[in-house]
């Protein structure tokens, strides 16, 4: 086994808390089937609902984040490629539209060999500037000017939101080695992506506890300030908990934990108002009993590129 991670070139950080997730979804998974047992109802049905969910996430994250880094990169690039195409399905794109998608496919392996080979400044300005410019130039050679405006302005929002935020997430692995900081961007992943979906289940459950005084109704009704704010003081915690991972110090890693948790809300409300928008529940059925790949990573959309920029500031500009 030992043999194994150091092939793998897995931190030790990393590996105790893959054990920690683990253990949190098996007791989640024990104590949710006990109460169902002795108290069933809706809450607990949900609760379950969502700790299936997390079990089918938590495989994918853990099998890209274990694998060979080149594989690494490949596997958060086919996320991103599977929630650009679960977004640009549910939306109400006419033929004006589709002759641009072609090239917002291709931005995500471009997008990602800037990311796996560290070229920081191609990676941050390929999506919002040069790939921005051919599709406009590419939409008015096709003599496409019927609603141009909309296609411009829905298409690349769903490139940034599924394409270059979900892309901050591999970057963090060709991120410089800090002396003394030895979890590496493997464990600012696991940090990013832990905190991003704890953040979410704290939010949950603090809303479904204590929630009484509704944030968006119109948009969320589930979302309550005292969910938020109660979100907020558990990612806190955890995320001095786990602090570990990060070269951040104290008071930067409870500034980056608080502002992860406000950014994870909004990327949240953001895709719920998407879909409020186009009239459906959910983004797609890739994830058994839950929904699509968008309804479980929203939150990642908006708190990776955060995340990156905090910790770039921080720690290495």
């Amino acid at each position: 086994m030992n043999a194994l991670i150091e092939q793998l070139s897995i931190p030790p950080q990393v590996t105790q808390m893959v054990g920690v997730v683990l253990l949190i979804l098996i007791l989640a998974s024990l104590i949710g089937n006990i109460w169902s047992s002795v108290k069933p109802g809706a809450l607990v049905d949900e609760i379950l609902l969502r700790v299936k969910s997390w079990w089918f996430m938590t495989a994918i994250f853990l099998l890209a984040l274990l694998i060979h880094p080149a594989l690494t990169f490949i596997s958060i690039g086919t996320l991103s490629f599977l929630a650009f195409r679960e977004l640009f399905s549910i939306g109400t794109f006419q033929s004006y539209g589709r002759s641009a998608i072609f090239w917002a496919y291709l931005s995500i392996p471009i997008q990602y060999f800037f990311a796996y080979m560290g070229w920081l400044h191609a990676f941050l300005t390929f999506i919002p500037v040069f790939l921005f410019v051919w599709m406009a130039f590419w939409i008015i050679i096709q003599d496409q000017t019927e609603k141009v405006v909309v296609t411009l302005a829905v298409l690349p929002a769903m490139v940034i939101l599924t394409v270059y935020g979900l892309s901050h997430m591999a970057f963090l692995l060709s991120l410089p080695q800090i002396e003394g900081f030895s979890a590496s961007g493997k464990g600012l992943l696991f940090f990013l992506v832990f905190l991003t979906e704890i953040n979410d289940v704290m939010q949950f459950i603090w809303g479904k506890v204590f929630g009484k005084t509704k944030i968006l109704p119109q948009i969320s009704p589930g979302k309550t300030v005292e969910g938020l704010l109660g979100g907020m003081i558990s990612s806190i915690i955890i995320g001095i908990s786990i602090r570990f991972l990060t070269p951040l110090s104290l008071w930067q890693v409870m500034l980056v934990s608080m502002v992860l948790s406000f950014t994870g809300f909004i990327g949240d409300v953001v895709m719920s108002a998407i879909k409020r928008n186009i009239g459906i529940k959910d983004t797609g059925k890739s994830i058994p009993g839950h929904g699509g790949i968008l309804d479980r990573i929203d939150s990642l959309t908006l708190t990776s590129s955060v995340f990156f920029h905090l910790l770039y500031f921080m720690c290495y500009a």
